[in-house]
């Protein structure tokens, strides 16, 4: 009996697409707000976006070989502002608003078709859900599931920026079924990767694997297929495709 649903957020809760225009456009807001904490960049918003795309993809490959998020003035300061050297201790009053704004501003994030009605639908099942999600922001989660109408169905979010554990390591799932109180065998995972997140709830134990098909990742699972490859139980195109799984996995 699957009693609780756990989500992703990027590319399940909403799609992700970054363009070269919203990229331009958080590059010159980035200025600016450094530039009000006394922080000037010697470079052009042309220059920082492509500095930015290469340093956040050498993060992100340091994050999927370790499977740890960094501090926030870390992340800023070794990686995605290395170039600069402007030390932890002046990026760290602005690290969380920078990351919020890498994370809401840089791409434009689009929610799910029919992703409020699934939500409610699923708690008037009696469904129990929550945010498990690797993201360098702390706030970003708890802002968009309150934009998006839906905060008050999710009992926990549990986040790589506040544990320091990305997926797909199986503790970021433990956490959340500790907060929530339930066991791995009642527990559902919803996702769109297979390295992150089909490969963590296996390894986590779940007693359900759902995975939304999300084309534009599919070169961060080109090593995860084959025979031997972990495998969802259910391979969706929406949200509004949960319910009757929910509901035949639990007749069943």
């Amino acid at each position: 009996m699957i009693t609780t649903l756990l989500f992703d957020l990027g590319g399940t809760l909403h799609d992700v697409r970054g363009t070269d225009a919203s990229r331009l456009r958080f590059s010159e807001h980035l200025i600016r707000r450094l530039k009000d904490y006394g922080i000037v960049l010697d470079t052009t918003p042309e220059a920082l976006t492509g500095l930015l795309r290469k340093n956040a993809e050498a993060y992100k490959q340091r994050g999927e070989r370790d499977l740890t998020e960094l501090p926030q003035p870390v992340i800023w300061n070794e990686y995605y502002l290395k170039d600069f050297a402007i030390g932890e201790e002046r990026l760290a009053p602005i690290a969380e608003e920078l990351s919020f704004l890498y994370d809401y501003e840089r791409v434009e994030n689009m929610r799910k078709p029919h992703l409020k009605e699934t939500i409610f639908a699923l708690r008037d099942m009696g469904i129990r859900m929550g945010i498990v999600s690797n993201i360098i922001s702390t706030s970003v989660v708890p802002h968009m599931l309150l934009e998006y109408g839906i905060a008050d169905c999710m009992e926990c979010i549990v986040m790589s920026s506040s544990t320091g554990i990305r997926k797909p390591d199986p503790r970021i799932f433990q956490i959340a079924m500790e907060q929530m109180g339930v066991t791995a065998k009642e527990t559902g995972y919803v996702g769109d990767t297979i390295s992150r997140d089909v490969l963590g709830s296996r390894r986590a134990g779940l007693g359900l694997c759902i995975r939304i098909d999300n084309p534009s990742i599919a070169h961060r699972d080109v090593n995860f297929h084959g025979p031997d490859a972990p495998k969802e139980d259910f391979l969706i195109h929406g949200m509004d495709e949960l319910p009757e799984i929910l509901r035949r996995v639990n007749q069943s």
